[in-house]
């Protein structure tokens, strides 16, 4: 499907004086799956409110395959939206509901039909074409949304938490389900979500976002192992961020950095930083040992509690330096478990210690 190149260029919209979206800039290239991923009140929702036209910006361009449609209606823009609610009509069916995205284009009857039962056919919902909204799941109610939104054949569609409302177990098959649906059909996809896992499992790319601006564009594994702040780090996924000092490289690329007492080598982030800084380790990248160890990038440690999570368990382990460290150990069968009041040693790789800039502050108040 031709066309559907996004950019945003220094957008910014105001609501009196409130700044919601503060000069965002992104290039989204055509037929990606892009997310903007946050908490609520960052500005994602705005920010796709104002691509689909629902909301116009104070400053700044939106360009839709070369063309500013800042100010263009919403219904002459080549986008289409997938709203949380889904907002189907509870008097009409499947095909009725599908077809009333086709109302402003008024096609033929015959060019009607065959386009609802192309777009139920990309849902798979081919045989539910005669049910009403109440007799279907929420996953299918989810779907006939979709199919109405991309019979009209947009180059960018829109989605704005469409998952939300569903249970955990359904979210998981749909997001598979989703981003295979979005290779298919090869359009854009922008999506919107609070949700870390849905953005990691879809997004060819994303934006974490915060406060109205973008804190970090890339990947979903650039974006979790190569945080650029203590926000995104913090925000995504899971981490262990601890005060530190730098006091100099080490001289194979990485840094010395002084965790309490003891000093580990650090082989990612600021690397130049000097003084006071935070250090950051995801939680499976440490390994636990029993006992005392002499291993290099140790520290010694005390199980303070284990949480069993079924695929592996939580493990807070005490450091010396009054602080925890959470660790997430696989369940192996047959392997004897850790338990609290266990001497350990937390092993951690140089790959997987990233210096950061101490902005500890700044990111508890932008958490809340």
């Amino acid at each position: 499907m031709p066309g559907g190149h996004v950019q945003l260029v220094d957008l910014t919209k105001r609501f009196a004086d409130v700044e919601a979206v503060r000069s965002i800039s992104v290039d989204i290239p055509a037929g990606e799956f892009f997310s903007l991923l946050g908490p609520s009140g960052c500005g994602k929702t705005t920010t796709l409110r104002m691509i689909a036209g629902f909301e116009r910006p104070t400053e700044g361009r939106i360009l839709l395959d070369g063309k500013d449609v800042a100010h263009v209606p919403p219904h002459k823009r080549n986008v289409n939206t997938v709203f949380q609610n889904y907002a189907l009509f509870p008097h009409l069916d499947v095909s009725s509901n599908v077809a009333f995205g086709l109302r402003f284009v008024k096609p033929s009857k015959d060019e009607t039909h065959r386009r609802v039962k192309q777009a139920l056919a990309l849902v798979q919902l081919e045989k539910f074409a005669e049910r009403r909204p109440h007799q279907l799941s929420g996953g299918q109610q989810q779907r006939v949304a979709l199919a109405r939104a991309l019979i009209l054949n947009p180059s960018v569609l829109l989605l704005d938490e469409p998952l939300g409302a569903l249970d955990a177990k359904l979210r998981k098959s749909l997001q598979i389900e989703l981003k295979t649906l979005q290779e298919r059909v090869g359009i854009t996809f922008i999506y919107v979500t609070h949700d870390q896992e849905e953005a990691l499992t879809m997004s060819d790319r994303l934006a974490v976002m915060s406060d109205g601006t973008i804190e970090q564009v890339g990947t979903p594994q650039e974006v979790y192992d190569e945080p650029t702040s203590l926000y995104v780090a913090d925000f995504l996924g899971v981490s262990n961020t601890m005060p530190a000092v730098v006091d100099g490289a080490n001289g194979d690329g990485g840094c010395h950095v002084k965790l309490g007492d003891f000093e580990l080598v650090a082989g990612r982030g600021d690397l130049n930083a000097r003084g006071e800084v935070v250090v950051v380790v995801r939680p499976e990248r440490v390994r636990l040992e029993p006992g005392p160890t002499t291993a290099s990038n140790s520290v010694p440690g005390m199980v303070e509690r284990v949480v069993y999570l079924g695929a592996t368990s939580q493990v807070i382990v005490r450091l010396p330096f009054e602080q925890s460290l959470q660790v997430m150990v696989p369940n192996q069968g047959g392997k004897e478990q850790l338990a609290a009041g266990d001497r350990v040693a937390a092993l951690i790789p140089p790959d997987a210690l990233r210096v950061l800039r101490s902005d500890t502050e700044d990111v508890i108040d932008r958490r809340g």
